[in-house]
């Protein structure tokens, strides 16, 4: 006979798993404290492209680049040899997939930047683009110049996992320079995780993140996860906070995944 103590055992066990899931919000995986000390940059934040380098925006055209949502030309507004964000068109990532590279962007905070917090500013640099709309592993971009917000969200901050070592923002209306080497996850036959995806990051030539294992994709409600990948496109947010959009220039990618010649 079998018995309804086992089924119920069962239920019971099953139940704080799907409470917590029913109660969890984004603040249960902000971190506010302690602070991020505050650094000046050097002046130079212009990088050329080296020679091997893939340029995926020269200033003229976002041929590398496509809509998120449907594959479609990239719909944000090109002048003056910057390119800028226009929200209403969704975010963009490259037409070339990725594992391990070297990446240099630049990027500016509008001089009338309005808001707060999370609202001032907000982009992300989604280093593996795994997915639709913000899905994969992203370094956050956004005004952190007398801006306070949580840590783990803030400007050089790899988004609700790791804080930057340092702030090394400059004022809104300036040039800000990002270099990353991101080295890809790898993944066993059966999907686990055999090497986890690592970064190293400088704002403005400050190191902001020394070499750190991802804990996962990053999520804005939830604790990280994996999901297996081999390649991935590199992707720009069109965030959706109500302050003017940012722009970006000289972008330029190394493939570390080449053969040596």
């Amino acid at each position: 006979m079998k018995s309804i103590f086992a089924g119920n055992a069962l239920l019971l066990l099953a139940l704080p798993v799907a409470v917590a899931a029913q109660q969890a919000k984004p603040e249960d995986t902000e971190q506010w404290s302690p602070a991020v000390p505050v650094v000046t940059p050097g002046q130079s934040e212009t990088a050329s492209p080296p020679s091997d380098a893939i340029v995926l925006f020269d200033g003229k055209s976002l041929d590398q680049w496509a809509n998120v949502k449907d594959g479609a030309p990239a719909g944000w507004t090109v002048a003056d040899g910057i390119v800028t964000v226009k929200k209403e068109a969704g975010n963009i990532q490259t037409r070339r997939a990725f594992g391990s590279y070297q990446l240099h962007l630049e990027y500016r905070i509008p001089a009338n930047v309005a808001g707060k917090g999370q609202a001032r500013g907000n982009s992300g640099l989604f280093l593996a683009s795994t997915g639709p709309g913000d899905t994969g592993y992203e370094l956050q971009i956004m005004d952190s110049y007398h801006n306070d917000t949580y840590v783990n969200g803030q400007a050089g901050s790899v988004y609700k996992q790791f804080p930057p070592l340092a702030n090394p923002v400059r004022k809104p209306g300036e040039w800000q320079s990002i270099d990353v080497v991101w080295t890809k996850p790898t993944f066993s036959a059966d999907g686990s995780v055999k090497t986890p995806a690592y970064l190293t990051a400088y704002f403005n030539g400050v190191l902001v993140q020394d070499h750190v294992a991802l804990r996962g994709e990053t999520l804005y409600i939830g604790k990280p996860i994996y999901k297996p990948y081999d390649k991935a496109p590199i992707k720009l947010q069109a965030h959706g906070d109500p302050s003017p959009p940012i722009s970006f220039r000289n972008i330029w990618v190394r493939d570390l995944d080449r053969a040596a010649p």
